[in-house]
């Protein structure tokens, strides 16, 4: 274990669909044949969220083989309520094995009493093992996920041949910075996207950091949303009302 918060889970679903957020505004969508680092940030955050963390994730495995599926559609045009018939191309029975770590958002100094990091731990990894605070999607609500504890590096990936064989996937979307999550100075203050070169090796992409990518451009200027940290409920709170509960349930059993 490389990080002492170091976290893994897997992901799985029938459907899902990774695609560029430009290509999202209308028209036919086309799933990226893997998962972005935005889309798996999402995941994270669907399983436990607070404003104290920043999650990272380190690497994916691929663990099914890459297929996709056609669906004609009927999405809404908003101009005048009509419908529209367009295709999107799904990615289809798909499963993937997440290890990451979290770090404190120093720009949220208004938490900084619920930087208990031991608490978050048991909190997220007990959020795993019951699928989730919310309901995480593979990208789109249309394409519900499920979660489950797992071991990182117990998971077997269909493209693992023994033969460091990689696989390039050229420019892609990677993930986009919001202003309260900027870490590097020229970023901050701004909403920033940015995009990478990942390359599979043996079933496994490593990921840089959105703060490491070089390319990357800032979209717009943008204000930090303020939370009332008098309704936040604090991490001593949560842990104590959800381990009661598991206590109590073991009990009942």
């Amino acid at each position: 274990m490389k990080y002492k918060n170091e976290f893994c889970y897997k992901v799985y679903g029938d459907y899902a669909l990774f695609s560029d957020p430009i290509t999202r505004v209308g028209g036919e969508k086309m799933s990226y044949p893997i998962p972005t680092y935005s889309a798996l940030i999402g995941i994270t955050k669907a399983i436990y969220f607070k404003p104290t963390l920043l999650y990272v994730i380190d690497s994916v495995k691929v663990l099914k083989p890459i297929r996709t599926v056609s669906k004609g559609v009927r999405p809404i045009k908003y101009n005048n309520g009509g419908n529209d018939l367009s295709i999107y191309t799904y990615l289809t029975d798909v499963a993937y094995a997440v290890k990451g770590h979290f770090i404190w958002n120093e720009n949220r100094p208004e938490f900084a009493n619920d930087r208990n990091e031991d608490k978050h731990y048991q909190i997220l990894k007990r959020m795993i093992k019951l699928g989730g605070r919310r309901s995480p999607q593979l990208g789109v609500s249309e394409c519900p996920a499920y979660v489950e504890p797992c071991n990182f590096d117990e998971e077997k990936s269909c493209y693992d041949d023994g033969n460091n064989s990689e696989i390039s996937f050229g420019l892609m979307y990677h993930s986009i910075i919001y202003c309260d999550e900027a870490i590097n100075e020229e970023d901050k203050g701004k909403m920033t996207v940015c995009f990478h070169t990942p390359v599979m090796k043996n079933g496994q992409i490593d990921f840089i950091r959105p703060e490491q990518c070089t390319i990357k451009r800032h979209i717009r200027d943008a204000k930090q949303k303020v939370f009332d940290t008098e309704k936040c409920e604090s991490v001593d709170t949560l842990h104590t009302e959800l381990f009661r509960e598991v206590d109590k349930n073991e009990l009942d059993n």
